[in-house]
């Protein structure tokens, strides 16, 4: 296809910045970049009609790890890096709620709860609760796990749960339209339903080549998280995460961000429904994909654990399923780096992108000049 002179001159002439992907991690580089550099002209790229790897197909759990989640992090991190990570997160969060707004994101801190199946399991967590409360009382100035009953009602759990005062819980919908409509009203343009096939970096510029046309630009960031490896040689994995919602339940009492089996399945209400997500535990290997779609074994199990432990005795309907793809590796903190002279990138969240994403884009954009 032949672009008019028109075309070409506004959205692929003399461009500063070109970021791939469109989700968290993008939207908010081009906001950093924007906000220090105003007369820059930035490009974001977007293979999907919408952000396609999981900024607006995940939980919207706006946390930073359950109290299993942190001891698990303990047996492959120091007590440093663990810390790191805590407080990277809630930095995010934090950073996240001031540049859209707590109305606009729809953000709730209706607590998080953490479900034990197994009792040994459960004091093992409950041992070691206090020198995990003790680790993080400088990010949060006081004692974040504490345990109470269960009133919620649920079945072939414990009835006494973890539960973390300072968890919250988006709407990620909502979350896209406010960062895009941010960047929109700064310049910054968004083209989608476009895929970066390479690039090739000679002296000051780099060719980008795509599916629809090729260009030139001065500096290029990658924040594709999921799909990195398409473009990068760098430590990070797809994972893929598949997730369910009801349909609306009429006087639903469960409220809050909640995690099962060391996090692997998590759930919550939103507009009286439940959604759940997870399983990727149960079958890691063909989970590690880009190919987006859902898996009879882990769709099942799903249903099973909302019509057992969920919502026992209580009639639902499934109304949507989805997946999302995560990008992970064997070190839980992202890739924040430069690549080469003028090629950058933000990847590998590992499922904790509500968190980390505004923090890290603003890394991402913060490492140029």
């Amino acid at each position: 296809m032949n672009y008019s002179y028109w075309e070409l001159k506004e959205w692929f002439t003399n461009i500063d910045f070109t970021i791939v992907g469109s989700g968290i991690v993008g939207l908010n580089c081009a906001l950093a970049l924007k906000t220090k550099h105003p007369k820059a002209k930035i490009l974001i790229l977007e293979k999907g009609m919408l952000p396609q790897g999981a900024s607006t197909k995940n939980a919207g759990f706006a946390c930073f790890g359950s109290l299993s989640e942190i001891i698990d992090d303990l047996n492959s991190h120091t007590e440093e890096e663990v810390f790191n990570l805590v407080d990277k997160r809630w930095k995010g969060v934090q950073l996240l709620r001031k540049n859209l707004g707590d109305k606009n994101i729809d953000y709730q801190q209706n607590k998080g709860f953490e479900l034990c199946k197994d009792l040994t399991f459960f004091e093992e967590c409950l041992s070691k609760k206090p020198k995990i409360n003790q680790l993080l009382n400088p990010i949060f100035k006081s004692d974040i796990f504490l345990v109470e009953p269960d009133k919620f009602g649920f079945k072939k759990v414990l009835s006494n749960h973890f539960v973390n005062s300072f968890e919250g819980q988006i709407d990620t919908g909502k979350m896209a339209i406010e960062l895009i409509g941010k960047v929109q009203k700064l310049g910054v343009k968004i083209l989608n339903n476009i895929s970066v096939e390479n690039f090739t970096e000679t002296g000051n510029n780099i060719e980008i080549k795509t599916d629809k046309i090729n260009f030139k630009t001065t500096k290029l960031f990658i924040a594709t998280n999921g799909f990195a490896k398409q473009l990068l040689k760098e430590n990070v994995q797809p994972a893929r995460a598949q997730v369910l919602i009801t349909k609306p339940i009429t006087n639903l009492h469960i409220k809050g961000t909640f995690h099962l089996e060391k996090g692997y399945y998590y759930f919550r209400n939103i507009d009286n429904r439940i959604l759940l997500g997870g399983g990727r535990n149960l079958d890691f290997k063909t989970e590690e994909t880009t190919e987006f779609g859902e898996t009879e074994i882990i769709q099942n199990e799903l249903e099973k654990i909302l019509k057992e432990t969920i919502l026992p005795n209580i009639h639902f309907e499934i109304e949507h399923r989805w997946s999302g793809i995560m990008g992970v590796g064997n070190q839980k903190k992202a890739i924040v780096k430069q690549i080469s002279e003028n090629v950058f990138c933000g990847v590998r969240l590992g499922g904790m992108g509500i968190a980390i994403g505004s923090l890290v884009g603003k890394e991402l954009a913060e490492l140029i000049d």
